[in-house]
């Protein structure tokens, strides 16, 4: 009897559950359709950036070289034992401070021979000339007097000026450096005596594309750094290589540095940042807020508590940021995460904004 009684509550249970489950089903099913008819979407939250105008430069960043403002290497003129050294490795020289004395022993003595034979020259050519005067000798013989004064004259002005190069002179003020030859040493005009710089002005060479050639100017800006001194220095471009390398497909640039301090020295690597333009009031936003594709970029705006999708041409791009050329209007609020979980009228909820 008892048995009985269980397979009987057993049974209508089953049967209550048959009859309860379709209509369950269709309250959710009921439930799921309203919300859909509705409208009704996730809730994201995310951060945000107002779009705001501000200073862009546009730059490049290239390397290139210090150079001295002038650099000669120091040689002879002419071959001679080095009598006298007047200047010490590494120290400041004027422009026409004796660097180096040749021994002109041998130049001295010609030129008193010459000038002896010179003065006998001299008394031949008077006496000639007497004699043309009263007519006793010819025309051609005076000549010939003539002829050998005027050539030791000559022979003595060439030997002046090989004197005057036994003194090797510096050509301009700089600091000369470390010296190769020691006194008593023969030198010609192709042994290397030192090196001579001027380095209270720097010249700073480097390269940029062909594609900027119209960006630059003479008179425009770099800023520049060199290894071992965590400093920014400087310096404004003076010439632009007229002739594009053909190899490199890129254009020779300098630009001059005063080197007040100097703290730097020729020779140096240096890191270069080319402004190529600057535009004052540019709209940026960051990069990370930009939704690329093949139709175009485009980014969500915040309006109204919703996301709203919308076109956009860039322009610029710098480390973080990148110009939008039209699009977005200044005080716009910019999404800048979740983005891959957005769709145009989602709602969302901004935790912070930048």
């Amino acid at each position: 009897m008892k048995i009985q009684n269980k397979g009987l509550i057993v049974i209508t249970i089953f049967a209550i559950l048959a009859l309860a489950i379709p209509k369950i089903r269709s309250i959710f099913a009921d439930k799921k359709s309203e919300n859909k008819s509705s409208g009704i979407v996730p809730e994201f939250t995310v951060k945000a950036y107002i779009a705001k105008p501000q200073k862009l430069e546009n730059k490049i960043i290239v390397t290139g070289t210090v150079l001295a403002n002038e650099e000669v290497e120091i040689r002879s003129e002419i071959s001679g034992k080095v009598e006298k050294i007047f200047f010490s490795e590494g120290s400041r020289v004027k422009k026409g401070d004796i660097l180096i004395k040749v021994d002109d022993s041998e130049l001295q003595a010609q030129l008193l021979k010459t000038q002896y034979q010179k003065k006998l020259a001299e008394e031949k050519e008077y006496r000639q000339r007497m004699l043309l005067e009263k007519e006793a000798i010819s025309k051609q013989e005076y000549d010939i007097a003539l002829t050998e004064l005027n050539t030791l004259s000559a022979e003595i002005q060439l030997i002046k000026a090989r004197i005057d190069k036994t003194e090797i002179k510096a050509p301009f003020d700089g600091v000369i450096g470390l010296r190769y030859i020691s006194e008593g040493s023969y030198i010609s005009p192709a042994t290397k005596i030192s090196t001579l710089q001027d380095i209270d002005t720097l010249k700073i060479e480097f390269a940029i594309p062909e594609k900027y050639l119209k960006l630059i100017d003479v008179g425009d800006r770099i800023n520049f750094k060199v290894q071992g001194l965590d400093k920014t220095y400087k310096a404004v471009i003076y010439a632009i290589d007229p002739k594009i390398d053909p190899t490199t497909r890129t254009l020779q640039v300098r630009a001059i540095f005063p080197n007040k301090n100097y703290e730097i020295l020729p020779g140096a690597f240096a890191e270069i940042e080319v402004i190529l333009e600057e535009i004052p009031n540019a709209i940026l936003i960051p990069a990370e807020a930009v939704i690329p594709s093949t139709e175009g970029n485009s980014v969500f705006v915040f309006n109204s508590g919703r996301a709203l999708e919308r076109k956009i041409e860039t322009g610029i791009r710098t480390e973080r940021f990148i110009q939008v050329k039209s699009g977005l209007q200044p005080g716009d609020t910019v999404l800048t995460t979740g983005l891959l979980q957005l769709k145009s009228g989602f709602k969302v909820r901004i935790s912070e904004i930048e």
